[in-house]
C-alpha cells in the first residue's frame, strides 16, 4: 500500500510541484539521460566511518547532462485556488528541433507587456540530439529559480535563450534528489506484482492465493492482490550524492561505447547507487527538498573509474 494508487506516468518525464527555497540566484534542477552503472574506488573521509582512511568501492550511475536551453519564462499571480499563469514569453529563433515538440508561437511577447505578476519559472529544452541516443524530440519542463523577486527576473532577462550547463547549477560531493519514471513490465500476474506466495511442492490446495474478498460480499476492494501493469510508475530517490561532476568523457566511455548507450559526448555526472529507469531514460535531478544535514558532502577522493565494459 506504500506507492498506492500504482498509476503509470504520463509523460516519460516528470512534472515537480514543489520546490526548496533557496536565496542563491540559479536554477533548481538540470536534466539528463541514465547511461549505466559503473564503480569507482575513493578515499573514505567520513569522521565516524570504520573504514575512515581506507579505499572503498562506491558503486555509480553515469547520467550524461547536455546542456538545456532556456527557451521561455511564464509568470505566475497568486489566487484563493493556487496560481494562475498570466503570461509568457518565448525566446526569438528557436532551434528547430523544438517544432517537433510544442507549436511555436509566430509573434513573441517584450518584456514591457508583462502584467502583475508574483513568481516567475523557466521553461527549457533538452538536446537530445548532442548525445549519441538516436533522439530528436527534445523535453520540455519548467525548472524554478532560487533567490528574490527581481533577481529571478534579471537571471530570465539575461539566460533568455542561452543555454544552461550542468556546472552552473550543482558541484562535486552535493546531493541531490532524483525523479525519473522506473522500467515498464507490461502486464504481469500477482505473484510478480505483489509477491504473493506460491504453495509448497505437493500441496493439495490451490496453487496460488485465489481469495478477492469474504464470502458474501457485494464488491472486490481495492486492496486484494491482483494482475494488472506493473512499473512505469513515476519515482523519486531522495538524497543522492554527487561522487563527480565533469565534462571528460574519457574517465568513463567504455571500449566501442557504454552497452545499449553509446559514447558519453557532454558533461557527466557519477551519483552513488542506482537511479530509476532503464538505459537512455530521461532523470531529472533537483536541489534536495529535505537534504539529510548528517552526510557528508566535501568532494571524494578519486583513485580509480571502471571503464571496463559491462556486458
Amino acid at each position: 500500500m506504500q506507492f498506492w494508487p500504482r498509476r503509470r506516468a504520463e509523460r516519460e518525464y516528470p512534472r515537480i510541484r514543489r520546490w526548496p527555497a533557496l536565496k542563491v540566484i540559479k536554477p533548481l534542477a538540470v536534466g539528463g539521460y541514465k547511461a549505466g552503472m559503473t564503480h569507482c574506488l575513493v578515499i573514505d573521509k567520513r569522521p565516524n566511518s570504520p573504514t575512515k582512511g581506507e579505499q572503498i568501492s562506491i558503486p555509480t550511475t553515469i547520467v550524461e547532462c547536455p546542456p538545456m536551453v532556456l527557451c521561455g519564462v511564464r509568470f505566475y499571480k497568486n489566487a484563493p485556488e493556487g496560481k494562475k499563469t498570466v503570461t509568457q514569453l518565448s525566446m526569438e529563433n528557436p532551434k528547430k528541433d523544438l517544432s517537433r515538440k510544442i507549436s511555436l508561437p509566430k509573434k513573441t511577447k517584450t518584456w514591457d507587456t508583462i502584467p502583475e505578476w508574483d513568481d516567475l519559472v523557466i521553461l527549457v529544452h533538452t538536446q537530445p540530439r548532442k548525445t549519441g541516443i538516436g533522439k530528436k524530440k527534445p523535453e520540455v519542463f519548467e525548472i524554478a529559480l532560487g533567490g528574490s523577486k527581481e533577481e529571478k527576473l534579471a537571471y530570465a532577462k539575461e539566460k533568455l535563450g542561452k543555454e544552461i550547463s550542468l556546472q552552473d547549477v550543482f558541484k562535486n560531493g552535493q546531493i541531490v534528489d532524483v525523479h525519473a519514471v522506473t522500467t515498464g513490465r507490461g502486464f504481469v500476474g500477482a505473484v510478480k506484482r505483489f509477491g504473493v506466495a506460491i504453495r509448497h511442492h505437493k500441496s493439495e490446495k490451490s496453487r496460488r492465493v485465489a481469495i478477492i474478498g469474504p464470502e458474501g460480499y457485494a464488491k472486490v476492494k481495492h486492496t486484494v492482490c491482483q494482475h494488472g501493469k506493473k512499473g512505469y510508475n513515476l519515482r523519486t530517490t531522495y538524497n543522492l550524492q554527487m561522487i563527480l561532476l565533469s565534462d571528460k568523457v574519457e574517465q568513463v566511455n567504455q571500449s566501442g561505447g557504454i552497452n545499449r548507450y553509446g559514447m558519453i559526448k557532454n558533461p557527466y555526472v557519477l551519483l552513488k547507487g542506482s537511479v530509476p529507469g532503464p538505459k537512455k531514460r530521461f532523470v531529472l535531478l533537483t536541489e534536495p527538498i529535505r537534504p539529510d544535514k548528517t552526510m557528508d558532502t566535501r568532494p571524494m577522493e578519486i583513485s580509480y573509474i571502471s571503464s571496463a565494459s559491462k556486458q
